[in-house]
C-alpha cells in the first residue's frame, strides 16, 4: 500500500491506494503539522487494521509537509509538491486526461494538468477560511457543519441584489436571477441565515468565475473541482448555474476533499 497524507493549513487528511483502489480515508484537525500527521497516520492505520510492514511508500504534501523531517513513526516519507499532488489526483479522480483543477481549502489554487504537465495557475485567499471567518463576524457562527445548515435556511433576496432588480429582462447571456452585486441589496430584514446564505454564494460565485477565466484561459472545458467544500448542496447549485451559462464543465469527484492526498499517493507510481 501506498498512503498519502495532505497537511493542510487547518485539517490534514490521509488516504491509501492498494491496487488502484482507494482505501477509507480520513481527516483530523492540524493545529500542529507533526502531531496532526503522527495523529493521522495511526488512526489511519489503528481504523484500517494495517500494520507497518503493509507500507510500501508514505508521500507527504500540503503547506505543512516542510516541518516534517525524513521519517514519520518511524517510517521513511517522501515529499511532494502541493501543486502537483493537486493535479495529479484531480486527474485520477475524475478521468480526464487534462482539466483545471480548482482545490478550495482555506484558501483556493487553480492549476493545469495536462497529462504530465502540471502548472500551477495562481489563486485566490477567498474560500473556506473566508467563509468562516465572514461568518462569525456576521453572524456570529464559526462552526462550518452550523454555517451550512443556516444557509440552507437562508434568502439571497435579503442579502444580494439581482439582475432583476436592476433590469425588466436579461442581459445579453446573464438571467435576471444571477447576482449583480454581492450584498448590494442587504437590508434590515436579513437575519443570520440570510447572511450566511450571502456568504457562501460570493464565495462559491468568486471560485466558480476565476475557474472560468483559467480554463478559458488554458483552453479547457473541464474544470475539476475539489475540497470539502464544493460538494455542498449551495456549492453545487451555483456551480451549475455558472456551467450553464459559460458552457464550461464542473466536475465533482467522489473523495473530492482528499483530492491532495490522493494526488501524492499516487505520484510515486502512476507516471504522472
Amino acid at each position: 500500500m501506498t498512503i498519502g497524507i495532505d497537511i493542510g493549513g487547518s485539517t490534514t487528511k490521509i488516504i491509501g491506494i492498494r491496487s488502484g483502489k482507494i482505501v477509507k480515508p480520513i481527516t483530523v484537525e492540524a493545529n500542529d503539522p507533526v502531531a496532526s500527521a503522527s495523529g493521522a497516520l495511526g488512526k489511519f492505520l489503528n481504523e484500517n487494521k494495517i500494520g507497518f510492514g503493509d507500507i510500501e511508500k508514505l508521500m507527504v504534501t500540503g503547506v505543512g509537509a516542510s516541518f516534517l523531517g525524513e521519517s514519520l513513526l518511524g517510517l521513511p516519507i517522501k515529499k511532494l509538491d502541493e501543486f502537483r499532488a493537486i493535479g495529479s489526483g484531480g486527474l485520477f479522480l475524475s478521468g480526464l486526461k487534462k482539466a483545471v483543477i480548482v482545490s478550495m481549502g482555506t484558501g483556493t489554487a487553480y492549476v493545469k494538468a495536462h497529462g504530465t504537465c502540471i502548472k500551477h495557475l495562481g489563486g485566490t485567499g477567498v474560500g473556506g477560511g473566508t467563509i468562516t471567518g465572514l461568518s462569525k463576524i456576521m453572524a456570529n457562527i464559526s462552526n462550518v457543519d452550523n454555517i451550512l445548515e443556516a444557509a440552507e435556511q437562508g434568502r439571497l433576496r435579503n442579502v444580494d441584489l439581482s439582475v432583476g432588480d436592476i433590469s425588466p429582462s436579461d442581459i445579453g447571456m446573464l438571467p435576471s436571477s444571477i447576482t449583480a452585486s454581492n450584498f448590494g441589496k442587504l437590508n434590515d430584514q436579513a437575519n443570520k441565515n440570510d447572511l450566511c446564505r450571502g456568504i457562501l454564494n460570493m464565495v462559491f460565485q468568486v471560485v466558480g468565475m476565476m475557474a472560468i477565466f483559467a480554463a478559458r484561459t488554458e483552453n479547457d472545458n473541464d474544470i475539476v473541482l475539489t475540497g470539502k467544500l464544493v460538494d455542498t448542496p449551495i456549492a453545487k447549485k451555483t456551480f451549475r448555474s455558472l456551467e450553464k451559462m459559460y458552457r464550461v464543465k464542473f466536475h465533482l469527484p467522489e473523495h473530492a476533499a482528499y483530492c491532495t492526498a490522493i494526488g501524492a499517493a499516487i505520484n510515486d507510481t502512476s507516471g504522472l
